[in-house]
């Protein structure tokens, strides 16, 4: 008899069946308005979620339903997870998390930074993570201070220009 006909195993895992989203071995540190990002998020997929269950005889429905169920069960362990840290309660003549920090480099240019959450970092909005090394190399540092901050393509030299701490 060809293997054609013979039926698959019923114990194995449906292709279709989507991974967990890891979440973070770090503490979850998050500003006040990122927990909030969080929320939302968190909202928008239950509604999601509702109109999809809705549409329970749609295969496509649901597929997606399976990724939201997925991607609320990962938010929402970032929500519960959440050490929020107010950044107006930090030293304010120190680089700490949710430091908004100028720095000029060794090579002259300016740049702005602000430490944040791993849920909020946004390089191209110079939001960078609290367990980056760029953030490594900024905390604990003062106005005047220089710093190295290691990357792949080679260090750069950093000099602390200003901080500030956002008072929303």
């Amino acid at each position: 008899m060809s293997r054609a006909f013979v039926k698959e195993q019923d114990d194995k895992p449906a292709i279709d069946e989507l991974p967990e989203r890891p979440q973070s071995p770090h503490p979850n540190y998050i500003t006040p308005k990122g927990y909030a990002q969080l929320q939302e998020r968190c909202q928008v997929l239950l509604k999601q979620r509702s109109a999809l269950a809705a549409d329970a005889d749609d295969p496509l429905a649901t597929q997606q339903l399976k990724q939201v169920e997925r991607d609320l069960r990962y938010f929402q362990g970032r929500l519960e997870r959440a050490i929020v840290v107010d950044p107006t309660t930090q030293p304010a003549g120190e680089v700490h998390f949710g430091a908004g920090v100028s720095v000029r480099d060794e090579n002259g240019e300016a740049h702005e930074f602000t430490i944040v959450g791993e849920d909020e970092a946004d390089a191209a909005k110079g939001k960078v993570s609290w367990d980056s090394p760029l953030a490594h190399a900024m905390i604990g540092a003062r106005v005047g201070d220089n710093v190295v901050w290691k990357r792949p393509a080679g260090d750069l030299g950093l000099e602390i220009i200003a901080i500030r701490y956002a008072r929303d």
